[in-house]
């Protein structure tokens, strides 16, 4: 390969950047004063995820911040190369969705040494990488799989005149959980939170865990697995780490004749509309919410570290529990 200098390199990097991510922008508009964002997201897998990405597109927009967006389709090699882009072209701040929570050290530091600051967003990472970005702005997955928990706790020992379960008196509860893409934040701390608090009620078997991605394509696919199972169709209760997932199991449910809700207590977690709607149908019995509008609360903590301002370490969105017992008639449309 003949030799390219430094300067023609970073050229031809600066070309690269510009018509990798300026294809809905003039070249006055990226040229401009404004603050540069450069946001990386994991994909489109899902309804909640998409309006992951409207809502920070929105924001961006609104709050005249420009916006490098880059969709990673699901690869972590991708969501590298798009950072060390955003690099390349000395974006004010960089933020990112991670796929999973491991493999950053290398790109983070490539952050640091080249001082732009970074925000982890919706999914956490390692705390080994701590002090290689400045905050988390997203969801409490802990807290998310706690509330899931509790729920079947009330569900199962005090429900609400009307909800009680028909289940015998000390025989076991048994759970098949649908985790999410292994490694992810998501995955581990919905399933640690759960277990947190089942954990002071024997009575609470996990007969089985699985990654389904959070796709609704191997929701549907474990689940007709399961339904297979001598060992566990009589599974008592579905607890699925997203609504995607939950709603490819109860397609699975309904082939068999299967009432979901009912046959099988159910408890999902994002409370997309097809999921609430599903709640109030009956064949959801609660809904654990992870609000996906990060938007403009990114836009605000990237403006303040463009400024050079401290920001939070942490950051939770506000987030609800839907139950089978709550009055949903006069619930807004969820928008996704």
């Amino acid at each position: 390969m003949p030799f390219i200098n430094k300067t023609v390199y970073n050229i031809i990097l600066l070309v690269y950047c510009i018509v990798l991510f300026s294809c809905n922008k003039t070249q006055e508009e990226i040229t401009n004063d404004g603050i540069i964002l450069g946001f990386s997201q994991i994909g489109a897998e899902s309804a909640w995820r998409n309006q992951n990405t409207r809502s920070v597109q929105e924001a961006a927009a609104r709050q005249r911040i420009q916006l490098l967006f880059f969709n990673a389709e699901q690869k972590q090699e991708n969501q590298i190369r798009a950072i060390r882009s955003f690099i390349a072209y000395q974006v004010d701040v960089i933020a990112f969705v991670p796929i999973i929570s491991g493999g950053w050290r290398n790109v983070l530091e490539e952050a640091r040494d080249a001082g732009i600051p970074v925000l982890i967003c919706d999914r956490e990472i390692n705390d080994a990488y701590e002090d290689l970005y400045i905050g988390y702005l997203g969801t409490n997955m802990l807290q998310q799989g706690r509330s899931a928990a509790d729920f079947l706790v009330t569900k199962f020992f005090d429900p609400p005149e009307g909800f009680a379960v028909d289940h015998p008196a000390g025989q076991p509860i048994r759970i098949v959980e649908l985790q999410g893409t292994e490694d992810s934040s998501p995955a581990i701390l919905r399933a640690l939170g759960f277990r947190e608090v089942l954990e002071n009620h024997t009575e609470f078997q996990i007969i089985y865990s699985a990654s389904g991605d959070f796709l609704r394509s191997k929701g549907y696919e474990l689940m007709r697995e399961i339904l297979d199972d001598d060992l566990l169709r009589n599974m008592n209760v579905l607890f699925s780490h997203n609504d995607s997932m939950t709603l490819g199991a109860i397609d699975a449910m309904k082939e068999r004749g299967i009432q979901p809700g009912k046959d099988i207590i159910i408890v999902s977690i994002d409370a997309e509309q097809a999921a609430i709607d599903a709640l109030k149908r009956g064949e959801i019995n609660c809904v654990v919410e992870c609000n996906p509008n990060q938007g403009a609360d990114i836009m605000n903590l990237a403006q303040r570290l463009a400024r050079g301002e401290p920001i939070p370490r942490i950051s939770y969105m506000i987030e609800a529990v839907f139950n089978e017992w709550d009055d949903l008639s006069r619930l807004p449309a969820r928008g996704y």
